[in-house]
């Protein structure tokens, strides 16, 4: 499996040859020391893999559809988004698991990656073999790993073939907007807010 860092260098050229509107949003790295920092607040230590992502990228800069499960998340909203999961799961008895469902809606060793809007994209910290996926922790409902990536570096892999090969995200696949930004949709779409999609260009196109 490729390393975090080699998932981005793809990304990021492919990006800059067909997107650089989209990539000029990313935004630089963070700093060791604000990452340490955080996980002395969070009490929370950070995987070696989301390190290694937050040093090459600390998020977007402005909002973007760069990647197609959730908007990355710079340091500072890693521990805000956790902290308010935090705050908020003793009293909606969130850290319990109830059935049928096979986790809770929250957890202490879930780190946020990502903010889809209708939940959290996080990193499951919990000790054993499956330390490191990625799931969504669901706004309202508990959270799901079922349909997630075993790691970051795989997920990341999985858009960086997506982008240079034509592929898909689990169902997400990648278009072009009119502007020359990349958005990612379901299959068959044509047009996002009036304005038209076309599939995105492999590398070689």
């Amino acid at each position: 499996m490729a390393t975090v860092t080699e998932a981005w260098i793809r990304i990021e050229g492919w990006l800059h040859q067909h997107t650089p509107r989209s990539g000029a949003r990313l935004a630089g790295p963070a700093t060791s020391d604000l990452i340490m920092a955080t996980e002395v607040q969070t009490g929370v230590a950070f995987p070696a893999e989301l390190v290694e992502s937050l040093l090459r990228h600390d998020g977007l800069i402005e909002q973007a559809n760069l990647f197609p499960e959730a908007k990355p998340l710079a340091v500072k909203e890693i521990s805000e988004q956790y902290e308010i999961r935090m705050d908020i799961a003793p009293d909606v008895d969130g850290f319990t698991v109830h059935a049928p469902s096979a986790e809770p809606w929250w957890h202490e060793l879930w780190l946020p990656f990502g903010d889809a809007g209708y939940g959290l994209q996080v990193i499951d910290m919990r000790p054993g073999p499956r330390c490191g996926r990625l799931g969504m922790a669901a706004t309202s409902n508990p959270a799901d790993f079922s349909d997630g990536w075993p790691s970051l570096s795989a997920y990341l892999t999985a858009i960086a073939d997506a982008l240079e090969q034509g592929g898909t995200v689990g169902k997400w696949h990648p278009y072009v907007v009119e502007d020359e930004t990349l958005w990612w949709d379901l299959a068959g779409r044509t047009e996002v807010n009036g304005e038209p999609l076309r599939p995105a260009p492999s590398t070689g196109s």
